[in-house]
C-alpha cells in the first residue's frame, strides 16, 4: 500500500507567523511611519491634521542649518573614533594572545568570562559608577590624584568637555572590547588549522602567522566588526544620555541623544526627529558603502572581471561562427 507523504513544510509557515507578525507591527510600520512624518509637519501630541509640506524637505534643510545637530554629528564621531580605535587594537591583541598555540594560556576560559563582564553590566550601572568616581568634590578619581599629589584641589571633571568626551568613550571601549574579541577568536577557530601547522614546520615566528596567515583570513570578521561598532557608534544613546546628559555645554550630545531630546523632551518635534533619523540612515548606508568598498577582496573582484570579460569574449566568438 502507498503511504500519503506528509508535508512537514507548513509547519515551518505556521511557526514563523509570530515572527512576521511581530516584525509587521513593531519594525516595519514604524519605521515606514518615522519615514513619512520627516515630510510632515507633525507637532506636538494634540495636533489634530497632519500635511505634507509644500517644501517637503525642509526639515532636513533646517537640520543641516542646526549648529546643534551638526554638533551633535560630530561629537558622535569623534567619541565613536576614540572608542573603536583602541577596542579594535586591544581586541586583536587579545586574540592573538589566547590563540597563539605556543603560549598555550591557562584559564582561557576565566580570562574570556571576566574580559566579556562588562557587555552584559545595565548601562545605567555604569553610568551612576563612572559618575561617582569623577565626582565632584568628592571622587575616587580627585581622592587619587590629590595623594598622589598631581591636583591641590579637586577639579570638577563634569565640566570639562574632552574630559566628558573621553570618559564616555572609555565606557564604549571598556563595555565593547570583550564582545570584539569574542568575534574575532571565533573567526580565528575557523581558519583551517593545517595552514598554522604547515607555518610552524617552516619556522615562522607567532607574529609572522598572526599578520601573514591569521590577520588576513580574518578580513571578513574586521569588516563585519567595523560595520556594527560604526553602527552601534552611531547610535550611541544610553551611556551619553545617562552619565550627563549630553553635557557639558553639548560634549556629549550625540545624535540619539539629539532625536530624543527633538521628539520627547518639550518641543515634541516628531517631524525633525524623524528627518534626523533618516538622515542618520543615510549616513550609516554611505559609511558602509565606503567601508566595503575600500575593503573589498581585490583579487576576487578582478578575477570576476575577468570571468564575465572571457564570457562576453566566448559570446562574440559565437556570434561571429553563427
Amino acid at each position: 500500500m502507498r503511504h500519503k507523504s506528509i508535508n512537514y513544510a507548513k509547519y515551518g509557515y505556521i511557526f514563523s507567523i509570530p515572527f512576521v507578525l511581530t516584525f509587521l507591527i513593531f519594525s516595519l510600520y514604524p519605521l515606514v511611519y518615522t519615514t513619512v512624518i520627516g515630510f510632515t509637519d507633525l507637532r506636538g501630541l494634540t495636533q489634530a491634521s497632519v500635511h505634507i509640506l509644500d517644501n517637503p524637505f525642509q526639515n532636513f534643510q533646517t537640520l543641516l542649518k542646526n549648529p546643534t545637530f551638526i554638533k551633535s554629528l560630530s561629537n558622535t564621531l569623534i567619541i565613536w573614533t576614540m572608542n573603536f580605535i583602541p577596542q579594535i587594537s586591544l581586541a586583536l591583541l587579545l586574540t592573538a594572545w589566547f590563540t597563539n598555540r605556543s603560549i598555550k594560556v591557562k584559564g582561557q576560559g576565566l580570562f574570556k568570562v571576566l574580559i566579556y563582564m562588562p557587555n552584559i553590566i545595565t548601562a545605567a550601572t555604569i553610568a551612576i559608577l563612572f559618575y561617582s568616581f569623577f565626582g565632584y568634590p568628592k571622587g575616587p578619581v580627585n581622592d587619587f590624584l590629590m595623594k598622589l599629589g598631581i591636583n591641590e584641589i579637586p577639579k570638577n571633571f563634569h565640566l570639562q568637555k574632552w574630559t566628558a568626551r573621553g570618559v564616555v568613550a572609555f565606557i564604549q571601549f571598556w563595555m565593547w572590547y570583550g564582545n570584539t574579541m569574542i568575534v574575532l577568536i571565533a573567526g580565528v577557530l575557523g581558519i583551517n588549522p593545517t595552514l598554522f601547522e604547515a607555518a610552524e614546520i617552516d619556522g615562522a615566528s607567532a607574529t609572522q602567522i598572526f599578520f601573514r596567515i591569521t590577520l588576513p583570513r580574518l578580513k571578513t570578521i574586521v569588516i563585519y566588526t567595523l560595520i556594527t561598532s560604526m553602527i552601534g557608534g552611531l547610535q550611541m544613546f544610553d551611556i551619553p544620555k545617562l552619565f550627563l546628559l549630553g553635557g557639558p555645554d553639548n560634549a556629549t550630545l550625540t545624535t540619539s541623544v539629539f532625536i530624543y531630546n527633538q521628539a520627547f523632551s518639550g518641543s515634541y518635534l516628531y517631524n525633525r526627529a524623524a528627518a534626523a533619523s533618516l538622515l542618520m540612515f543615510l549616513i550609516i548606508v554611505v559609511l558602509s558603502s565606503i567601508i566595503f568598498f575600500l575593503l573589498r577582496d581585490k583579487d576576487a573582484a578582478k578575477m570576476r572581471k575577468q570571468k564575465k570579460a572571457y564570457a562576453r569574449t566566448l559570446e562574440a566568438i559565437e556570434r561571429g561562427i553563427q
